[in-house]
C-alpha cells in the first residue's frame, strides 16, 4: 500500500465466539450459552464443548441438546413504547413483571438497548443482536437521550443553564445536561431535558439533588430514533434501509494513511504545488502580445 493509498479498516475476521454465535441465533443469552457449554450440551462438527473458547464459522456444523442450529437472522431493531411498572431485564429477583414478558409472541428473542427503570416509560430501543445493542449504547457515537421530565417543585431556570457544565452528586459526576423548563403549573413543573450517556437513574438523581423530585419521566428520542405517536406497549420495526442508514451498516471505514515525512518536506510539496496552480491559472503573455501583434498586421493595408 503506497503512502497516497487510503488505509481500509478490514472488518472482524471470519468467525465468531460460539456463546455470541447461539445467542445470534436467538436461543439464548451468552451467559445462558456458557451454562449449556458447561452442561454438556452443544457439539460443533461432531465434537462436545466443555469450554466455550470455542470460534465457529459459517461452515461449521452447531448442535444444541442434538439438533442443528439455525442461521442467525439478519440484525433487525424495533422501537417499543414502555409503560411505567415494567423492568427492563430477561429475569428478575424480585419477580416483578418485566418488559420481555409482555413483548409479541412473534418477536424473536431480543435485548434492549440501555435501560428505562420501573418507572420511566417511553421509549426502548430492542434489537436482535447484542453487538448492536453495545455499539448503540456508547457515549462516543454522540447520541442524545431526549427526555420529557415533570418535577414538583418551582423550577429555576438558571440552575437548570448551570447543569450544562456538568454536576457532582454524592461523588458520582454527570456530564453535560441540558434541561428547559416548558411550563411551570402550580407546585409541578415540565422539563425538556438532554444527555449523551444516562448513567442509571441519572436525571431522577440530579433533580432531587437540585430539589425538584420527578414524578414522571418519559424517553421521546434515542439518538434518530423517536417515540412519536407509538401507542403504550406497541411495538414498531425499523425498516431495514433506515437501520442501516442510521447505524452506518457494515460499510469499511475509510481512514486517510498517515504522511510520515518531515514537516518541511511536506510544506515544501504544498508551496510547489500552489505555484504550479498559479501558473495554470495566470494568462500566457507572451502568447497574448504574439497574438496582437498579428492581429495589428491583418489590419494593415
Amino acid at each position: 500500500m503506497t503512502d497516497e493509498q487510503d488505509e481500509i479498516i478490514s472488518p472482524a475476521p471470519a468467525g465468531e465466539r460460539i456463546a455470541k454465535r447461539l445467542a445470534r441465533a436467538g436461543l439464548c443469552s451468552r451467559r445462558d450459552a456458557e451454562r449449556w457449554i458447561a452442561d454438556r450440551r452443544v457439539a460443533v462438527n461432531g465434537v462436545v464443548l466443555d469450554s466455550p473458547a470455542c470460534v465457529v464459522g459459517a461452515a461449521d456444523l452447531i448442535l444444541v441438546d442434538g439438533q442443528p442450529v439455525a442461521e442467525p437472522e439478519r440484525t433487525r431493531l424495533w422501537r417499543y413504547h414502555k409503560p411505567a411498572g415494567l423492568v427492563t431485564t430477561h429475569r428478575d429477583p424480585e419477580g416483578r413483571r418485566t418488559v420481555f414478558e409482555t413483548l409479541p409472541a412473534d418477536l424473536p428473542r431480543v435485548v434492549s438497548v440501555g435501560r428505562l427503570d420501573l418507572n420511566s416509560e417511553g421509549l426502548l430501543l430492542l434489537t436482535n443482536d447484542g453487538a448492536l445493542a453495545r455499539k448503540m449504547e456508547l457515549p462516543s457515537n454522540g447520541w442524545v437521550r431526549r427526555y420529557r421530565v415533570r418535577v414538583h417543585g418551582e423550577v429555576d431556570p438558571v440552575a437548570l443553564q448551570r447543569l450544562d457544565r456538568g454536576v457532582t452528586v454524592e461523588g458520582q459526576a454527570y456530564g453535560s445536561i441540558k434541561a428547559t423548563l416548558d411550563r411551570q403549573q402550580g407546585a409541578n413543573a415540565w422539563l425538556t431535558v438532554s444527555l449523551h450517556e444516562g448513567k442509571n437513574r441519572e436525571i431522577r438523581r440530579v433533580m432531587d439533588y437540585l430539589g425538584w423530585p420527578v414524578t414522571r419521566l418519559i424517553r421521546v428520542a434515542y439518538g434518530p430514533f423517536q417515540l412519536g405517536t407509538l401507542e403504550e406497549r406497541a411495538v414498531d420495526e425499523v425498516p431495514g434501509k433506515v437501520l442501516r442508514e442510521q447505524t452506518g451498516g457494515a460499510k469499511p471505514v475509510l481512514r486517510p494513511k498517515a504522511d510520515s515525512r518531515p514537516a518541511g518536506e511536506r510544506e515544501k510539496e504544498e508551496r510547489l504545488k500552489e505555484q504550479d496552480q498559479r501558473k495554470k491559472a495566470a494568462p500566457d503573455r507572451r502568447a497574448g502580445g504574439k497574438g496582437n501583434a498579428d492581429a495589428n498586421r491583418r489590419r494593415k493595408p
